[in-house]
C-alpha cells in the first residue's frame, strides 16, 4: 500500500516537474558557435548550424546550410543533443534531444507555441528540412550561448535524422567566440546598442521576415494539453494521499 502511494507521488512529481522553457535573457555579446558535418566516404551530407548570440543577449541567431541530401528521402529533421558526438563518431552516442526542462518528445512540438517544445528541438520550432540544398536563418529565444544556462548547446551536438529517426549524420560545436559577458542591469551590454525586438531576419528558404516571437523573460505557461497534464498531477498526488491515509 505504502509502495504504491510512492510510486503514485514520484509519477506526480515527474510530471509536475515538467514547464516551459524560459526566454534567454543573458546571452554574452558576439557569442558564437559552430558545428559541422563534412562529407564522408559514401555520403555526400554537409551541414554547418551556427549560433551567434543577439546584441541584447535574447537568444541565438542561427544560420543553418545543408547539402548532398537526397530529396526523395525526406522531409529531414534536425536538433541539438544533449552530448556530444563520441570519439568513435558514433551518432547514437549523442544522447536524446537537449531538453533541459523535461518536456519530452511527444507530443509533437507545436512551432507556434516554441517555448514548450524541447529546447533542442530545432526542426520542430523552425521547420524541417525539405530540399537537398536548403538554407535557413532564424533566431531562437529559448537557446543560450552562456555556459551558466541549462539551454547552453556550446559543448553539445546537432544531428540531424531520417523521417524513421535514423541519424544520417552529426558534429559536435565548437567555439568560434566566446562573447563578452557583461550585461548591464537592464540587459543588454554597456555601448552596445539594442536589439530591436521585432527587427526582421530570414526566414526559410523564401527570405519573408520573421519576428521573434516573445521578448519577455517571463517563462510561457502551458495551455491545453498541458492543462490535462497539471490536472492529472493533481490526482495523483490526491490517489497517492488517500492511500497513505
Amino acid at each position: 500500500m505504502h509502495f504504491s502511494a510512492i510510486t503514485l507521488l514520484a509519477a506526480a512529481a515527474a510530471v509536475s516537474a515538467q514547464s516551459s522553457a524560459p526566454v534567454v535573457t543573458n546571452n554574452p555579446y558576439n557569442a558564437m558557435y559552430r558545428a559541422e558535418i563534412t562529407p564522408k566516404a559514401g555520403k555526400n551530407l554537409s551541414v554547418t548550424v551556427e549560433g551567434t548570440s543577439m546584441p541584447d543577449g535574447h537568444g541565438v541567431k542561427l544560420a543553418v546550410a545543408f547539402n548532398g541530401l537526397v530529396e526523395a528521402q525526406g522531409p529531414f529533421t534536425y536538433h541539438i543533443h544533449a552530448k556530444p558526438v563520441p570519439t568513435d563518431g558514433n551518432c547514437t552516442g549523442t544522447g536524446a534531444h537537449l531538453d533541459p526542462y523535461k518536456r519530452g518528445e511527444t507530443p509533437a512540438c507545436d512551432a507556434s507555441k516554441p517555448e514548450t517544445c524541447e529546447a533542442g528541438d530545432l526542426a520542430g520550432k523552425h521547420g524541417k528540412v525539405t530540399k537537398a540544398q536548403y538554407t535557413t536563418e532564424y533566431v531562437d529565444l529559448y537557446l543560450a550561448t552562456n555556459p551558466a544556462d541549462p539551454a547552453f548547446f556550446g559543448n553539445l551536438s546537432v544531428v540531424v535524422h531520417l523521417p524513421n529517426k535514423t541519424r544520417i549524420g552529426c558534429a559536435n560545436f565548437t567555439m568560434i567566440n566566446a562573447g563578452v559577458a557583461l550585461p548591464s542591469p537592464s540587459g543588454g551590454y554597456p555601448g552596445i546598442p539594442q536589439s530591436n525586438s521585432t527587427s526582421m531576419v530570414p526566414s526559410g528558404t523564401t527570405g519573408l521576415p520573421l519576428s521573434p516571437t516573445s521578448t519577455t523573460t517571463k517563462p510561457a505557461e502551458f495551455t491545453g494539453a498541458a492543462t490535462k497534464v497539471a490536472g492529472g498531477a493533481g490526482a495523483l498526488l490526491f490517489a497517492a494521499f488517500a492511500l497513505v491515509l
